[in-house]
């Protein structure tokens, strides 16, 4: 019995969408924003939406203080430490070190104790350059080491135009970070640590006495939904803002660096959250575990397999665009038996018209065990005619 095969394989009755006239789609205009760098983000795909240099580096100011907090997140879930850890205030993270002094603070004592509990929450919503250095010398043993701690997650998290050289973003020269890289800490620090996180959105702590606000001008935007993450600011960074939002399902990300003021940098960034909100959307285009379509084995015990996606697929589009999203796949060559349930055997591609928005791996659903000797010799001789 001949057996059909095909190296591309077009999913028939399978498309999400099918455009009758592409060209005729409405595209919005992309907003001016009036800072030095930005970036938008869909956190459930890590997509971006839109963009304005944001591979350059730039001086992040206080929006270290997110890696800070996540290495923090991170020791409490390893049970390195805990909240209940009462942390030693040295004179270098005393809020009287002349260095500190201009920035913002906690007020932690020198020689007093304080909670990992309170620190935290002072790095979180009181931006305390000195509760920094607290935790990254409880941590680490100095902030020194804890830097370079900070730089290795950052490389973990592919923040590849990162480099740190302390645990507050206290002006250095090689202290650098992008927008980009920015906005990929603030989607694993969403997605790591979801409990940690409600910190974000607390407008305001107490401690020793003094009640300060959160600097996030945009926390209790009830419009938008904003509920977080960290704002910063220096002469040289200039007004940042990385602000996270979540409206009708949809969470969005924004990162602006260099905005002219604090009324800026707010008004810069729900432009841009509201813009995506407005006119994106996030398609569920394929559930993963499913198959899309049965391939041919060749010297297999089975003469079929069910491909698909090991993950579902979502896609974040333009809501104008949707319906003009489809999907092709195509396996990597013949099909050799043995193989294995999760291997990758080929990609699945979706279209916007003519362009390619998104790939993912395809892989075989299930497993499939090598044919006995006559089988396979079928098989051989079958492939033989046939190439």
């Amino acid at each position: 019995m001949k057996r059909n095969y095909s190296v591309l394989l077009v999913i028939v009755g399978v498309a999400l969408w099918v455009a009758s006239n592409v060209a005729n789609a409405i595209q919005p205009r992309k907003p001016n924003v009036a800072a030095s760098s930005w970036i938008l983000m869909d956190y459930e795909t890590g997509n971006v939406i839109m963009e304005e240099a944001a591979d350059e580096p730039l001086p992040p100011a206080s929006l270290t203080k997110m890696m800070t907090s996540y290495i923090i997140a991170d020791q409490l879930h390893k049970g390195n430490i805990s909240l209940e850890d009462q942390v030693l205030i040295s004179k270098n993270a005393w809020a009287q070190n002349p260095k500190l002094r201009g920035g913002s603070l906690m007020f932690v004592e020198v020689n007093k104790y304080v909670s990992v509990d309170d620190l935290h929450r002072g790095i979180v919503v009181q931006s305390g350059n000195d509760a920094s250095i607290a935790m990254a010398e409880h941590i680490a043993g100095s902030e020194e080491a804890f830097a370079d701690l900070m730089n290795q997650y950052a490389k973990r998290l592919g923040m590849n135009s990162t480099h740190f050289m302390n645990s507050t973003g206290l002006p250095d020269e090689n202290h650098i970070s992008t927008a980009r890289d920015l906005a990929k800490l603030a989607r694993a620090l969403i997605a790591d640590f979801p409990e940690d996180y409600s910190l974000y959105a607390e407008r305001e702590f107490t401690y020793n006495g003094i009640t300060q606000k959160n600097r996030n001008e945009l926390l209790g935007d009830t419009t938008l939904g904003v509920d977080g993450i960290k704002t910063g600011h220096t002469e040289a960074a200039g007004y940042c803002l990385v602000s996270s939002a979540e409206k009708q399902g949809m969470r969005l990300i924004s990162v602006v660096l260099g905005a002219d003021s604090m009324g800026a940098r707010a008004s810069e960034s729900r432009k841009l959250l509201n813009f995506g909100f407005r006119f994106y959307t996030n398609v569920k285009a394929f559930a993963g575990g499913k198959a899309l379509n049965q391939a041919q084995v060749w010297k297999g015990e089975e003469e079929k397999v069910g491909v698909g996606l090991a993950q579902d697929a979502v896609l974040t589009v333009l809501k104008s665009e949707k319906d003009e999203l489809k999907a092709n796949y195509k396996l990597n060559g013949k099909l050799m038996a043995p193989i294995k349930k999760g291997q990758v055997v080929g990609e699945v591609y979706f279209n916007m018209g003519d362009k390619v928005v998104k790939r993912l791996p395809m892989v075989a659903l299930d497993n499939v065990e090598e044919a006995g000797f006559f089988g396979r010799m079928w098989d051989s001789m079958a492939l033989w005619f046939e190439d």
